[in-house]
């Protein structure tokens, strides 16, 4: 069977209403978002009913979708409630629902919720991708664990859509399924409350000696053995596209504005360029330079090249970044040339700043003068989401990011 070449959804994470804006408005096809429960990110800010249907409303007036994460594994006390949430999100006209839990699936199908099922579920061949299709699934996440080549025999064999995750964190466990954080705190990755321990420190104890402790790195910095690359395909992105899969996923609803505005204007832009002409694709310099903007731990392809390449850090767990993020464009004022600044980080008058925006050109100059909501001139932006207007060399879009 030949691969169908089709040209796939961008999908980006939305961690809250304001990051679903952000990542609609710099180019992403569709956002996917968590409730208060019943989702893998329980110290998200994430959504309210009221902020869903607020979320829905804004998402498909812009012809775009929205999908829900209820990708827990339920326990019985759980399901009256998953119950009643489904039948809203199926109420709400939310797209999908991203599920992991066969319990939950059948659930699900008792509404007309579109059914994806999430990389939670672990689907690493064919006969499981098949299964899912069978039991009503429109959609399959695939497992992070899998190469080009698995990838394209699962196509070939399920009639379900195919998404596959294209950038950001990895997991240490197999697709996510991971016990450690309730093992060391009580707290269950897969009940949406990870601690991350796997990014944590880690030295040896002898069993006789409980007071001792060895370091197991080489380096004075300690080891961060189960620490994790990110994942970025960018540079293999025409592959991931002659694959077939119908999504491209980046991860990150704990991630912040800056973050997904500046991957998914990237994606977007890359995408575009490729369907624009295939024949002559070329990853430009100036997207992975953006990527290497955003915060980001050393970037991995993961497994999809199956080059055998480490996807561990054994340095550091504390991710980089080229940029400070310091404020998102409110208003412009065309006639004075004032852009209105939403302050997020400090900058002061004299300091040298970059703009970018959702869709023109990235530029930079000098902060030559501020004011503040009550016009009085002031030096800098000291207070968190404070107003502040400046004069800018250029014509500014809204929800342009200001940054260092």
């Amino acid at each position: 069977m030949s691969i169908n070449i089709v040209k796939p959804e961008l999908l980006a994470p939305a961690g809250n209403f304001e990051k679903l804006q952000a990542a609609l408005i710099y180019g992403a096809d569709a956002v996917y978002f968590g409730g208060k429960n019943f989702s893998l990110r329980a110290f998200g800010d994430n959504f309210t009913r009221e902020e869903i249907l607020s979320a829905v409303d804004f998402t498909h007036a812009r012809g775009k979708k929205i999908y829900a994460a209820v990708n827990v594994f339920a326990h019985n006390a759980d399901l009256d409630a998953l119950n009643d949430y489904l039948k809203f999100l199926d109420a709400a006209k939310v797209d999908a629902v991203l599920i992991s839990d066969l319990g939950v699936l059948s659930l699900a199908k008792e509404t007309n919720l579109k059914i994806h099922v999430s990389t939670q579920a672990n689907v690493t061949n064919f006969q499981a991708a098949k299964f899912f299709s069978e039991l009503g699934a429109s959609r399959i996440v695939l497992a992070r664990e899998l190469s080009r080549e698995e990838i394209l025999t699962i196509k070939n064999f399920c009639a379900a859509e195919l998404e596959i995750f294209v950038h950001g964190a990895m997991c240490i466990s197999y697709s996510g399924r991971c016990w450690l954080s309730k093992f060391l705190t009580g707290r269950d990755a897969n009940s949406g409350a990870c601690t991350h321990s796997c990014r944590w420190k880690y030295n040896l104890v002898e069993e006789t000696r409980p007071n001792e402790f060895f370091p197991v790195g080489e380096d004075v910095r300690g080891s961060y053995v189960m620490n994790s690359k990110d994942l970025c395909l960018l540079p293999y992105l025409d592959k991931v596209i002659q694959s077939g899969v119908a999504s491209l996923k980046i991860e990150g609803r704990m991630k912040s504005v800056n973050y997904v505005a500046g991957v998914v204007k990237v994606y977007r832009a890359a995408i575009d360029s490729y369907f624009d002409n295939p024949n002559d694709f070329k990853i430009r310099d100036e997207w992975l330079d953006e990527l290497d903007k955003v915060a980001h731990r050393p970037y991995t392809t993961g497994f999809f090249l199956s080059d055998g390449k480490p996807t561990e850090i054994y340095s550091t767990s504390k991710p980089k970044r080229s940029s400070e993020f310091l404020g998102i464009v409110r208003a412009f004022d065309a006639a004075t040339k004032l852009a209105t600044i939403e302050q997020r980080g400090k900058f002061e008058v004299g300091q040298r700043v970059e703009f970018f925006q959702p869709t023109g050109k990235t530029f930079s100059q000098t902060i030559t003068s501020m004011r503040d909501e009550n016009d009085e001139k002031i030096f800098s932006a000291p207070h968190a989401q404070q107003l502040v207007k400046i004069p800018v060399d250029e014509p500014l879009e809204i929800w342009s990011l200001m940054r260092s």
